[in-house]
């Protein structure tokens, strides 16, 4: 049997080291623990409380959390705890008794890289939502328990939903190969728990939208009709496929400028203004003739 190693971690806050394993702890789902009593079904966190300045326990994928009382400075005790954590893993002592969970569905999530360095696509195997949602930040994200509890992570700056995948944004602090794991099982946990994505009040108001949406557009010029259809059909597809997404924002008529918002991983994309450019105006160019002059992002 491989021999467990540990690395320690530091977080945002101050209280809180990760001691990162070399292998998965748990599988099913993340625990947390506050107290003694609260941790009836995990040995490992049991044994922890019996440290003076253990606070919190956190146990989920392949690392253990623990929060600390001020009595004591991390720096002091971490190599301890470390070492206490290695012989307890290595000696076979049980982590967590993990109860069968008849709710629990099948569910698998892979990551996907995209042409933005700073996004990866954790794509589902079941439809997640019905529409596309973008969070900016953890306000925004009222309405999604998923997106929320991912603004948790320190290093995760965006989020957007499209049918079957996830789009994370990060911040610098953070490189790919060592957040994609931790955050692919968390999404993978969450979706076989059942658990409501987004709000069934939000979907419900998304519905009404996008009926609205579909009443006003009904409404546009007939080359605002055309610019939505050629988006719609041709590149929506792809830019989904990416991580991403391009919304029809308006068409201005004397300078023939077509105005798109891009979502997901096309936001803030190094490579997107060369894809609005080479890919979209072109296209556009190509199948509208003279009607179009420019296509630009209002995002950026």
């Amino acid at each position: 049997m491989k021999e467990y190693t540990i690395t320690t971690i530091k977080t945002n806050n101050p209280s809180i080291l990760k001691f990162e394993t070399n292998q998965f702890l748990v599988t099913n789902k993340n625990y947390e623990f506050k107290n003694i009593d609260e941790a009836k079904d995990s040995p490992l966190a049991r044994q922890l409380f019996y440290l003076p300045f253990i606070k919190t326990v956190y146990i989920s994928g392949n690392f253990i959390g623990l929060e600390r009382f001020d009595i004591v400075e991390w720096d002091d005790v971490k190599d301890e705890v470390a070492q206490q954590l290695v012989e307890y893993l290595n000696a076979g002592e049980p982590i967590v008794i993990e109860r069968e969970d008849s709710k629990l569905s099948p569910v698998t999530v892979y990551a996907e890289v995209t042409p933005n360095p700073a996004t990866m696509k954790f794509v589902a195997n079941k439809r997640i939502v019905p529409a596309t949602f973008e969070f900016k930040n953890i306000d925004e994200a009222a309405t999604s328990d998923l997106a929320k509890q991912l603004f948790h992570f320190p290093f995760v700056k965006e989020v957007f939903f499209d049918e079957n995948y996830v789009s994370i944004r990060k911040y610098d602090v953070a490189e790919w190969n060592d957040i994609t794991m931790e955050l692919r099982e968390f999404i993978r946990n969450f979706l076989a728990e059942g658990k409501e994505v987004v709000s069934a009040e939000t979907l419900s108001q998304e519905s009404l939208q996008v009926a609205n949406s579909e009443v006003a557009s009904k409404n546009l010029d007939d080359t605002s009709q055309e610019i939505i259809d050629i988006l719609e059909e041709y590149v929506k597809p792809a830019v989904a496929s990416d991580g991403g997404n391009i919304l029809f924002q308006s068409y201005e008529k004397e300078s023939k400028t077509v105005n798109v918002i891009l979502q997901g991983a096309c936001s803030g994309c190094p490579s997107s203004t060369f894809t609005l450019k080479n890919g979209i105006e072109n296209m556009l160019k190509n199948m509208m003739g003279d009607k179009i002059n420019e296509v630009v992002a209002v995002n950026g």
